[in-house]
């Protein structure tokens, strides 16, 4: 049935049967499954279903299955496999990871089962042991399942075959999106940096402060120097920058006033 040349997902699962301690219902179980007692296996949802015919006329029916993981883990499993190229690569081209248990172990998860008691199994034979070899059989014909579709092991942890590699072509997909490009600020110029394009506010109110607020009027006297005859030069001076003040003042205060009249 299985050989050493058999993929190593498919010697996993056989030295998962293999270590069970009760190895005579394996052998049984081997027999059944090669001299044909299956007759057919298939999926339902999650469940491996099987009729495998026993010592009765009427086949027995055997149930087979994982616990199965949650929608929000297998999110956090997915988006992990689409980070890395190699893992979507393999299982794109229907081979399953030789570290891919990390991925799950990642998350506290496991995709392979840790031992036969983690594989829940019910027979409707009247063998009290669990496994029984109807049971067995099944084991045994699962491991030529995992050959032939590696899925399979995926499929009994809740994510079928398409629906795994849809969900991991979106995801790699979406991370290999390029980043949008930022503009670049223009860069000020200097004989511009004081140019102000853009209207006043119209709802600007512009009061006009005394003298006494002014820079002028905070300096005081004009120390242009020590020389007395320059302190009438310096009066003037003085008074001719207040007169161009108050011009100044008065005429951006029509302008505002000419502004508002007009809304």
């Amino acid at each position: 049935m299985n050989t050493a040349s058999d993929p190593w997902w498919v010697q996993q699962w056989l030295d998962l049967i293999n270590a069970y301690r009760f190895k005579k219902r394996l052998e049984r179980g081997w027999r059944y499954a090669r001299e044909g007692h299956v007759l057919s296996i298939c999926f339902q949802g999650q469940k491996v279903e099987a009729k495998v015919q026993g010592t009765e006329a009427k086949p027995y029916r055997v149930s087979l299955w994982l616990d199965p993981i949650s929608e929000e883990d297998w999110g956090y499993v997915i988006s992990a496999l689409a980070t890395e190229a190699r893992w979507s690569a393999l299982l794109l081209a229907g081979e399953m990871p030789a570290d891919i248990e990390t991925v799950f172990a990642r998350n506290g998860l496991r995709l392979f089962p840790f031992s036969l008691s983690d594989v829940h199994s019910r027979c409707s034979c009247p063998d009290k042991a669990n496994p029984c070899k109807h049971v067995s059989a099944i084991y045994y014909l699962l491991g030529d399942r995992f050959s032939e579709d590696p899925f399979v092991l995926f499929q009994l942890r809740g994510r079928q075959r398409q629906q795994l590699l849809e969900e991991l072509r979106s995801r790699r997909q979406a991370s290999l999106q390029p980043t949008p490009e930022v503009s670049a600020a223009p860069v000020p110029q200097l004989q511009q940096f004081w140019d102000y394009a853009d209207p006043l506010d119209p709802e600007l109110v512009i009061i006009t402060p005394s003298l006494g607020d002014t820079v002028l009027g905070q300096l005081g006297s004009l120390p242009l120097a020590s020389d007395p005859r320059l302190e009438t030069s310096a009066a003037q001076l003085l008074v001719q920058l207040r007169q161009l003040y108050e011009d100044v003042a008065q005429s951006v205060f029509l302008e505002s006033m000419a502004s508002a009249g007009d809304r």
